[in-house]
């Protein structure tokens, strides 16, 4: 116990330091309240929306934008990365296309798709498929890239079933980098669904945070900004403690 305190302990110093700086900066009286709300304000405001549902709606809203939009990215992204690495005419016809559109920022495209699509939940899950899925099929892209053509010569020369190639040889050889790449796109995701629901939507965290600017309730957006980077925070710890246990033979990097 004693040991994992000691290893935890330093993770604490920097959220600690910022509190306290924070904390000082808000007591000194240097900005106006609606300027700038101390810890407590915000705590006090996290606890009335909790009380009132309000927050749990919000999340509520978010999270199956963010499942349902990951979900379709990751699935499709996986796949297609698989499908244009073992393809020469699908890499030929596809990757110049892909390539340009993963250089264009994903936010870009909001204004575009409400054109296209409204401010619906389609919009929304789009947006997060869109980000989910570039990531994703670039990372099984490069994996399935970096297998070894001795490995597919032999399941060539044996005569290996295209099931039995798959299992046995491509997924367990990219499963460790694709793993990550889903660490970064559910991230990513998360971002990219707040800040477009802080442009269209009538719930989720970003509208919580919308409206409280509109409001001039800082304290509002604070609990907005602190929710936000505590569910991208723990995402990541998620993929990291799946990662140690579902890829045993290739342990995540310790952060």
């Amino acid at each position: 116990m004693t040991r994992d305190w000691k290893q935890f302990f330093p993770f604490l110093i920097s959220p600690i330091l910022l509190l306290l700086v924070w904390w000082w900066v808000a007591a000194a009286g240097w900005y106006a309240d609606d300027v700038l709300v101390s810890p407590g304000a915000v705590v006090a405001t996290l606890e009335e929306l909790t009380a009132n549902g309000e927050l749990a709606l919000h999340l509520k809203a978010s999270f199956f934008r963010l499942l349902t939009g990951f979900g379709l990215g990751a699935l499709t992204g996986v796949l297609f990365g698989i499908w244009m690495a073992i393809s020469p005419r699908v890499e030929v016809f596809a990757l110049p296309l892909f390539q340009g559109l993963r250089q264009v920022p994903t936010i870009a495209l909001i204004p575009i798709l409400i054109l296209l699509l409204g401010v619906d939940e389609i919009f929304k899950v789009i947006i997060v498929t869109k980000a989910a899925f570039l990531t994703v099929a670039l990372a099984a892209y490069d994996a399935t890239k970096g297998v070894s053509k001795n490995y597919f010569e032999v399941a060539r020369i044996y005569q290996l079933p295209k099931t039995t190639l798959y299992r046995k040889l491509i997924i367990p050889a990219i499963t460790p980098p694709v793993f990550t790449g889903l660490r970064i796109a559910f991230s990513r995701s998360w971002t990219i669904l707040v800040a477009a629901e802080l442009l269209a939507a009538d719930s989720g965290i970003g509208q919580m945070m919308q409206l409280g600017r509109e409001m001039f309730r800082l304290d509002v957006v604070m609990v907005g900004v602190v929710i936000t980077g505590l569910v991208g925070f723990s995402i990541d710890k998620l993929f990291k403690w799946a990662e140690i246990r579902l890829i045993p033979w290739q342990p995540a990097v310790k952060a």
